[in-house]
């Protein structure tokens, strides 16, 4: 009894592996005859078709390799603040099939054919930092040609995660990756490549990207390597790209009106000191800037503080602090062309050590009025201008205003002196910040 069954195992075993053997044999090569007058006979296809669930390797112990190559072909869109790409890739994948072939003079020199995807294995490429579902069309096809070898190119939009760095914008460079990885197969299974050299996809993609907007691409590079997740190892091929963005809009919207209003603001200091309309002029082109401010809102990033934001800051400051020294010294004027309370001592040691020829500018007491064209005898409201010029300070006003013996006429130089030399300060200060400022944009742009 136990010699029956060990005979009939035999030959079940004997059966099964001529079975096996013949089925193989059967599908490495296409029986093509006839597609050449007829057309592609389905039926020739059908055993690799139904294949199409496992791996096309004749050994599974074999990994199957598969070259990657893409074509960056549009920029669409960058978000500072989710820290999102948008881009469109036309991914091309490549790898053989060892159970398909025919002989091409078999089959009217007919060396590849189109396969619907569908109907074939193809390799679970992802792209690691994608962070949207897959939306490359659906019905593609395949090339397969007579060695077994498929070609599946698909256009894919690609939302993926990139580590954006703002704080030069607009004159900002980003570099994003591609990370293209299997989602399933290990390195036992697969491994990947690349059809193509680097600077094959770099050129191509500069020849074809169709968006000529806010960002350009720069370069292309590529590094191999590996991604362990517990006992489980996998081959990745990551992409760095490099992208610029084009300022020329924002330096046109942005850069160039507020230079305007800052040189603006600076050339009102040849109002004259006395002039009535100086403050009132300051305060529009203060307000004007922060409207220009609140429209260009939504053209800065929402997210970060870019240099951008420094820049704008630093002029709104600078019209501040011009429009606080205007009240200032219209205030000091005022007090000149009226009889003026006791002088704080803190006041007149400032009027003092700032208008002094040794640590101002070498000019005397006599001339500070004559630089503005400002005369005890123009001040507004003075209407005795002699008899109040030549008047010494009582006891009383000598002690309050430091005790230096100085006349009013004198006191009333220094105020005038003191509003000149704040006048130039400032002036100064706002043709070394504009001359700066230009100078970085320029340096920015160029590199």
């Amino acid at each position: 009894m136990e010699g029956g069954w060990s005979a009939r195992g035999e030959l079940l075993l004997c059966l099964t592996i001529n079975l096996l053997l013949q089925g193989r044999g059967d599908t490495f090569t296409i029986n093509c005859s006839g597609f050449d007058q007829h057309g592609v006979d389905p039926a020739a296809f059908q055993e690799v078709f139904d294949r199409k669930a496992f791996r096309p390797v004749i050994n599974y112990s074999t990994p199957t390799h598969v070259n990657i190559s893409f074509t960056l072909s549009a920029i669409l869109e960058v978000d500072a603040h989710l820290q999102l790409l948008t881009s469109f890739l036309w991914i091309n994948l490549m790898w053989d099939n060892p159970f398909i072939s025919w002989n091409p003079k078999e089959c009217g020199s007919i060396n590849k054919l189109t396969v619907s995807a569908d109907n074939l294995w193809v390799p679970d490429i992802v792209i690691v930092e994608s962070m949207d579902t897959d939306k490359a069309p659906t019905g593609l096809t395949a090339y397969v040609s007579s060695e077994g070898r498929i070609k599946y190119d698909r256009p894919v939009r690609v939302t993926s995660i990139c580590n954006l760095n703002i704080f030069y914008f607009p004159f900002d460079q980003q570099n994003c990756t591609f990370t293209f990885s299997s989602f399933l197969y290990t390195v036992d299974s697969m491994l990947l490549g690349m059809n193509k050299e680097v600077w094959e996809i770099t050129d191509t993609s500069r020849d074809i990207i169709q968006t000529q907007g806010e960002w350009k691409l720069l370069g292309i590079n590529k590094a191999t390597t590996k991604m362990s997740v517990g006992s489980n190892v996998y081959d990745q091929i990551v992409f760095y790209v490099a992208i610029r963005r084009r300022p020329r809009l924002y330096i046109i919207n942005l850069l160039v009106p507020s230079g305007f209003l800052v040189a603006i603001d600076a050339l009102s200091f040849y109002l004259p000191a006395e002039s009535e309309i100086r403050a009132p002029f300051k305060i529009t082109l203060l307000l004007g800037y922060n409207v220009f401010l609140l429209m260009m809102n939504d053209i800065l990033p929402a997210s970060g503080t870019p240099l951008i934001s420094v820049y704008f800051a630093l002029c709104l400051s600078l019209m501040v602090l011009s429009l606080l020294e205007t009240i200032f010294i219209t205030y000091l004027l005022h007090l000149a062309t009226t009889k003026p309370p006791p002088m704080p001592l803190w006041l007149h040691s400032l009027l003092l050590h700032g208008t002094s020829p040794m640590k101002c500018c070498p000019t005397v007491t006599q001339k500070g009025t004559k630089g503005l064209g400002l005369t005890p005898s123009h001040l507004p409201g003075n209407e005795k201008p002699k008899e109040s010029v030549e008047q010494e300070l009582g006891p009383r006003e000598a002690e309050l205003n430091g005790g230096s013996g100085l006349t009013r006429a004198q006191l009333t130089d220094l105020r005038v002196q003191f509003s000149h030399m704040m006048d130039t300060f400032l002036f100064h200060l706002y043709l070394l910040f504009l001359a700066s400022s230009t100078i970085m944009v320029i340096v920015l742009w160029s590199t």
